[in-house]
This record gives structure tokens, sequence and C-alpha cells, in this order.
């Protein structure tokens, strides 16, 4: 659902809001709240982003979050699953994860819900790309299907079953196949 106030907020206004639920989005001076989260994205996103974390987190690589606030770019974003390399993760005096994200995700996730729109999914990945992300997936688990997106090279799009979907090289011991990435809807 897109919100137009009576006055155009600035960034700074929207960031002064309270948060809704579910989550609202700043883009391009618009509030667009995102779709409830249902069944499938739900049972996707509690499974990969843990299954992310097993492998980089432990080694102090990288860590996955779930529905993190980025701000970067005058846009305020809220992708399903943001990854952060070890040392970009803003971090408070006492070294512990801050509250306030200001900068792109190292690999951003997005889980496409029935109501949501794959364009502006998609206008997200690809602002994430322009101010430094590594690597953005769209998982449609309608059409159990991953289009995977870089900043120098083609979209490419994988619904074969034994294929071993790419990743960013700092998450290059993270292996997960299409088959094994929806296998979590039947469980």
């Amino acid at each position: 659902m897109v919100q137009t106030p009576a006055k155009p907020l600035t960034l700074s206004e929207f960031l002064n809001l309270p948060e809704t639920e579910p989550v609202s989005e700043y883009i391009d001076g618009r509030i667009i709240q995102k779709p409830m989260p249902q069944g499938e994205h739900s049972a996707i996103q509690t499974e990969l982003a843990p299954a992310i974390n097993l492998v980089v987190k432990s080694k102090q690589i990288a860590r996955a979050f779930c529905e993190l606030r980025c701000t970067f770019g005058d846009r305020s974003i809220v992708p399903d699953i943001s990854v952060f390399m070890w040392d970009r993760i803003p971090r408070k005096d006492n070294g512990g994860v801050a509250n306030v994200f200001s900068i792109a995700p190292d690999w951003t996730i997005e889980i496409l819900s029935p109501d949501q729109s794959q364009t502006k999914v998609t206008k997200n990945i690809l602002h994430c790309l322009k101010y430094g992300t590594q690597m953005g997936w769209l998982i449609d688990p309608k059409e159990q299907s991953v289009f995977v997106y870089w900043p120098d090279q083609p979209t490419t799009f994988y619904e074969e079953l034994r294929t071993q979907l790419p990743v960013p090289e700092f998450a290059k011991d993270f292996s997960l196949t299409v088959e094994g990435l929806f296998s979590w809807l039947l469980e």
C-alpha cells in the first residue's frame, strides 16, 4: 500500500515516524507498506537466514539479518534478508550490533509475496546494487524460481531443481540448490 501524505515527507521525517506493522519503506519520497508475509514467504525466510548464518556467522565472515531496516541513497528499505560482511556490520562502542544500518547490505534477499509487486522488489534490489551490494536474490515461491542480480553481470534465472544457486564470494562455503531452497516448503 502506498501512502501519500498531504505534505511530502523527507527521509529524516519518515525515520522519525513510528514503525508500522507490516513495515513501511521510504522510496522516492513515498511511503510504501510491504505486504504481510504469508506461509511460503515465512517458511523460506525462517529457514534461509539461519542456514546462511550457520556457515558465515560461526566464522565471523558475515551475518544474515531478517527484516532489517537499511537506510542509504535517500531510501529506507527493509529487505527480507540482509547479509552484511562481518567487518561492515555497524557496531556500538561496546562491540554490539548497532540499531541503525545506514549502508547497503553485501547480499540482499527478497522473497516475493503473493500481493507484492515484482517490479518494486526488483527496483529495491537494483538500488542496493547501485550502492555496493554484491548480489541480490529474488525468490519466487509460487514459480519456484530464483532471479540472481549482480552489479556487473546479466541477471540470471534458476528453476532447475539440482542447480546450485550462486552466492557472493564471501559466502562461497554456503551451498544451496533450487530444490534445497524450495524443499523448506514441504517440511
